[in-house]
């Protein structure tokens, strides 16, 4: 039921303003036929998650009652140190730069608030992770899209935007196995977003959720953004731990991390000091542990994947332009033939009982008709089984 005019009238113009969820938030939420198959969200396979593990370190804290009682208690606004030093060694930085998170928007949203004044100029990856842009609307709505090429944000379009006058308080960006769009950032190119920031004053929100989970082609590095004092790093154990922890970081150059602090005193105080107290008895009673994690991570999302491809180009040959990912959790294929409609082939495809999400809910510029001729396949959290049934599925609908 849509709000009428009497109760919106209590309402702030921010609270008034926010974009109601469409496209993107109805495919993953919505209840699908009995029997569909789900292409939908970056999800942790269920077999990647280290529930025994999480188990025992729960037990042994609350069979410790000095370690239970703290955790009960309330948590310092950066995060615990042992947590916050865990991963600033992972980082390469100084622990005192690490702000503990109640996930990865939550860090998104830190982020623009802290950077992003009101009603400034937002540059933004096209196609676009839309979760920033609902983060984003506490600040602005303005946008200025950069395309999204196959080395990552095309950071040559920005610099000729803002040598023609263009100002941006911030850029941001998927550096890793981008969503939607599975590629990465150059190495090259993170060094000139970086100098590009620091000659023209905006900061680069640098989101990484999907940096672990690599399983081909070179590392292209994090130090460039991590030494920079023009780069805020948001990272998370969603995709690795689990979303359900809702514990993720940023790290901050020197100069924002009391700003932020005292932004987050304002509205969440701390992450849950009880999720923080399993989370370090995880990551540092074996210091090999959080890596077999995602060795193992890795092997099930490679699998996928090219279970996934090889399915596609079997039963479709032709119909997708398919680039094997490089890691992360997500499929970009573009339809090869203009004469698919892609509305109609969703529609058809939903009835055959297989969903994704349809490449315009990505668009950042609505004008730009290109994302609309991508499918995003998240491989992830189905079976093998279930990615060659969907594509059988799939190759019905067309």
């Amino acid at each position: 039921m849509t709000a009428g005019p009497e109760e919106q009238s209590g309402l702030t113009a921010l609270a008034r303003g926010l974009s109601a969820p469409k496209g993107f938030v109805d495919a993953s939420l919505a209840t699908p036929a009995p029997g569909t198959i789900r292409l939908l969200g970056g999800i942790p396979a269920p077999e990647a998650l280290p529930v025994e593990a999480i188990g025992k370190a729960s037990a042994q804290l609350w069979q410790t009652p000095d370690a239970a009682i703290a955790s009960l208690q309330y948590a310092p606004a950066r995060g615990s140190a042992a947590l916050c030093d865990w991963i600033a060694k992972r980082e390469g930085v100084d622990p005192s730069r690490i702000v503990v998170t109640n996930g990865g928007m939550h860090g998104l949203a830190l982020a623009v608030l802290t950077v992003v004044e009101r009603g400034a100029t937002v540059a933004v990856d096209d196609p676009v992770f839309p979760g920033f842009l609902w983060a984003l609307e506490v600040a602005t709505t303005r946008i200025l899209p950069v395309p999204v090429v196959a080395d990552g944000f095309d950071v040559e379009h920005l610099a000729r935007r803002l040598a023609t006058g263009a100002r941006i308080a911030a850029a941001y960006t998927v550096p890793d196995f981008h969503n939607p769009a599975q590629v990465s950032l150059s190495a090259p190119k993170r060094q000139a977003l970086i100098e590009l920031a620091e000659r023209y004053g905006f900061y680069v929100i640098v989101d990484n959720p999907y940096r672990e989970l690599r399983f081909g082609g070179q590392d292209q590095g994090v130090g460039v953004f991590n030494q920079s004092d023009r780069a805020i790093h948001v990272n998370t154990f969603t995709k690795t731990l689990g979303p359900g922890w809702r514990v993720g970081w940023l790290v901050l150059p020197d100069h924002l991390v009391d700003p932020v602090i005292r932004l987050r005193n304002r509205l969440d105080v701390h992450t849950s000091s009880v999720t923080q107290a399993i989370i370090e008895r995880l990551l540092t009673d074996d210091a090999e542990w959080f890596d077999r994690i995602v060795r193992s991570a890795i092997a099930l999302y490679q699998e996928r994947a090219d279970v996934l491809i090889d399915a596609l180009e079997e039963q479709l040959p032709g119909a997708l332009h398919i680039v094997a990912p490089e890691g992360g959790l997500f499929l970009w294929p573009r339809l090869t033939d203009d004469a698919v409609d892609p509305a109609a082939l969703f529609r058809r495809a939903a009835a055959h009982g297989v969903i994704y999400q349809q490449g315009e809910f990505f668009a950042a510029d609505p004008r730009q008709r290109s994302s609309a001729r991508h499918l995003r396949f998240a491989y992830s959290d189905r079976t093998p089984e279930e990615l060659r049934e969907a594509v059988r599925r799939l190759a019905l609908a067309f």
